[in-house]
């Protein structure tokens, strides 16, 4: 659902925020559960597994790691 305003013209513009809002999030929650599934099984196989995710390579916990990765490989999108 779009959020209309209307200009001093009096015509009504569109503002997708919402839309857009909800599709980043979407997009963030499928790939951190991308990143964080590929990072726990390389932890368990005792891979180092920070080098292969953008931006993880200096963070000491996994879930801060797999945060990074998603922000890093988000920024790519925009």
């Amino acid at each position: 659902m779009a959020i209309t305003t209307t200009h001093a013209s009096g015509a009504p513009h569109s503002h997708p925020v919402k839309e857009r809002n909800s599709a980043f999030y979407g997009i963030f929650a499928v790939s951190f559960i991308v990143f964080f599934a590929i990072a726990l099984i390389a932890e368990t196989v005792g891979w180092q597994w920070r080098s292969w995710l953008p931006g993880a390579e200096g963070v000491k916990s996994l879930t801060g790691g797999v945060k990074a990765a998603v922000y890093t490989f988000m920024s790519y999108l925009t």
